[in-house]
């Protein structure tokens, strides 16, 4: 099931919404874009983002899913390179891109709740489980916050172990540790 929603990643709580599918036919097409975490392909379906990959990342779709190469100049790639810049500078802490996520409900709970992480703030996974209304479901909020197919827009990098400890992350621990630090104004 795939549905379009905002990612907001603000400090207030999240206020995007359903606003309904994709285009019927939309066609993915994909482009590569540089970041300081490496290369990131940028997926969309139609125009809004279905995904973003890190280079060598877990759960990554293998190429027939991306679809074909797209034009960085078209949207939504080039608001969605816009705001991964500013973001990586230090200048945006919420981003504004229309999201096709495709998962299950649970999933998207998730993924919703993943979306009302404070920028700069983590929590564990028994709290994210608990804010989605499934304190007891800490270990399946892990396996969806995993499955994340848009990583860094849905910050999925800001669910740590309950002990504080960094556990693991798709895109890596060391790019997890770059993104909180960057978040927390540690630089990186």
């Amino acid at each position: 099931m795939t549905s379009t929603t905002h990612a907001r990643t603000t400090h207030s709580a999240r206020t995007g919404t359903v606003t309904g599918a994709p285009r019927a036919g939309a066609q993915r097409t994909h482009v590569i874009v540089a970041s300081p975490v490496g290369p990131l392909t940028i997926v969309a379906d139609g125009d809004a983002i279905a995904a973003l990959y890190m280079d060598a990342q877990r759960h990554a779709p293998g190429p027939e899913a991306l679809g074909l190469p797209g034009d960085a100049a078209d949207e939504p790639f080039a608001t969605a390179a816009r705001q991964l810049d500013a973001y990586f500078a230090g200048r945006l802490t919420e981003f504004d891109l229309p999201l096709a996520l495709a998962g299950t409900d649970f999933q998207r709970k998730v993924w919703a709740g993943l979306r009302d992480i404070p920028y700069g703030q983590t929590v564990s996974y028994g709290e994210l489980a608990a804010r989605i209304g499934s304190p007891a479901a800490s270990r399946a909020v892990g396996l969806a916050n995993g499955r994340n197919p848009v990583a860094i827009v849905v910050p999925c990098h800001r669910v740590i172990g309950s002990d504080g400890s960094m556990t693991g992350y798709g895109g890596g621990l060391d790019r997890k540790r770059f993104l909180l630090a960057l978040e927390q104004g540690s630089g990186a």
